[in-house]
């Protein structure tokens, strides 16, 4: 019973409200309950999706070292043996077999601006990648709310599914016991068992539910659910629409990637339109070659059977014509410019929509709540009058039925609506771009993900040799977490 009323002042339930009730969503301070905090940590440290999303920003960073390396010098070397197997009949001197190695390193110079512009667009796609990686964790926390808040909305339904059948057969046996002595009819008693019968059923269907609602905070955690506490208030609710907007154009993600790669594809057009322009480079090469003494036939002796040459230089590369290519490059780049402008102003768009709309969700939601609370409220005191005329014979058992389904209806719909509010609420939030393990004061037990310093590991890094280790999943598996069941409250219970 104490179980059921903390449970229900944690979700905001009213006293009167908590009277008719038995167990639903917090358990005693005695008893160790899993936080929504923890839930989260569970998934910033575990979510595969969120660990994805990390290993292909750590892609995205490699990007900048790529372009780099094309402002780099390069080397390179080649060995050839090649065996005459037939010669001219009119060379004499000719060898029957050669070794020649041939190694060059070409230094760019100038490249018309696209190993510069590379590398700023390439870090500006970083830019965004970050952002995406942002979008990513909101996303997967406002899973993690909701999945949150659907265990322990489908527990309370469960619990008070629970009890209209235990109140339902009661009103049975009594409806049973009355017809026994004449005091009512047989309609009556079906009119019961028909209620207690949906009831039953409901039960189970809620139950059902609880287990899919307990599947997916698994999948989203990596954790069995494992008697939740109710969630703390949201931090940095704002308080007009108008504030919420205006944070959510300054920090929402996915308007920043869209800026970010609105910015980096102006830079393409310049890229595009270096391939019109000379390039210069430096060069030094040199040769090696041996003719294991078969160079000159008879007068072998009298020649040298290796050698080596080298030679150093300036290289420039002036395209005059190309069949239309740069141009058409440049057009490209320019219309794909085009598109993500647009796509940058669809995100604006679609941010500050989704902000009003969350907003307006969330006011809705908290209103609703109210006109639940009276509604369960007035429930509850209709259901007392009518069983009390009921005791008089001034309401038939039709009427008591209907009183009981009335407040049930209340109680779940007031379930919920607080749900719904705390959801509505955090996606506000997600919104708005605070919805992040930083903006939720996160203890992961250590320093938070920051994809800064693998950027700042790989960008300057210039040896072929440079490779990371092999990657190991950082997620957690849930084959060996047990199915999950419908149980309310300890075994013993």
């Amino acid at each position: 019973m104490e179980l059921l009323r903390v449970r229900l002042r944690g979700l905001g339930f009213s006293a009167a409200a908590i009277a008719g009730v038995t167990g639903v969503l917090v358990l005693p301070a005695s008893v160790q309950a899993d936080t929504l905090r923890e839930a989260l940590v569970s998934a910033y440290k575990t979510n595969p999706t969120l660990q994805g999303a990390r290993a292909n920003q750590r892609a995205n960073d490699e990007n900048v070292a790529i372009q780099k390396a094309a402002g780099r010098p390069s080397a390179s070397a080649t060995t050839t043996h090649i065996e005459f197997v037939r010669r001219s009949a009119n060379s004499f001197t000719a060898p029957t077999r050669t070794l020649n190695v041939d190694s060059t390193l070409t230094a760019p110079l100038y490249s018309g601006g696209a190993v510069k512009n590379g590398i700023r667009a390439a870090n500006e796609r970083v830019k965004a990648g970050r952002a995406d990686l942002r979008a990513t964790e909101s996303a997967i926390f406002s899973q993690v709310v909701a999945a949150y808040m659907d265990v322990l909305r489908n527990e309370a339904l469960v619990s008070l599914a629970a009890n209209q059948v235990e109140v339902l057969g009661v009103n049975v046996q009594a409806t049973s016991d009355r017809f026994e002595i004449g005091d009512l009819t047989r309609t009556d008693v079906a009119q019961s068992q028909s209620r207690l019968a949906v009831a039953q059923g409901d039960l189970r269907g809620t139950r059902a539910n609880l287990i899919g609602a307990r599947e997916t905070y698994i999948q989203l955690v990596g954790d069995a659910p494992d008697r939740l506490e109710a969630p703390p208030p949201l931090p940095g609710l704002p308080g007009t629409v108008g504030q919420a907007v205006t944070v959510a154009i300054e920090n929402n993600p996915d308007l920043i990637a869209a800026v970010d790669r609105a910015r980096a594809a102006g830079i393409d057009i310049d890229i595009a339109g270096a391939s019109r322009l000379p390039t210069v480079a430096a060069f030094i090469s040199g040769t090696y070659n041996n003719f294991y003494g078969t160079l000159g036939g008879a007068i072998a002796a009298d020649l040298a059977q290796s050698e080596v040459t080298a030679n150093a230089g300036v290289r420039i590369t002036i395209p005059f014509y190309q069949g239309g290519r740069p141009a058409a490059l440049e057009r490209q780049a320019q219309a794909r410019a085009g598109a993500a402008l647009e796509t940058a102003i669809q995100a604006e768009r679609a941010t500050i929509a989704q902000t009003r709309s969350a907003w307006a969700s969330w006011q809705a939601a908290n209103d609703i709540i109210e006109s639940s609370q009276t509604a369960v409220s007035a429930a509850e005191l209709s259901l007392e009058g009518v069983r009390a005329e009921n005791s008089i014979g001034n309401r038939s058992i039709l009427d008591v039925l209907n009183a009981e389904q009335e407040l049930l209806s209340a109680r779940v719909q007031l379930v919920t609506d607080r749900r719904n509010a705390y959801v509505a609420g955090f996606t506000l939030l997600a919104s708005m771009g605070k919805a992040e393990a930083r903006d939720l004061n996160l203890d992961t037990g250590g320093p938070l993900y920051d994809p800064v310093t693998n950027y700042d590991r790989i960008e300057g890094k210039w040896n072929d040799w440079a490779r990371d280790k092999d990657p190991l999943p950082q997620s957690t598996r849930t084959v060996d977490i047990p199915p999950a069941n419908a149980t309310i409250g300890p075994p013993n219970e």
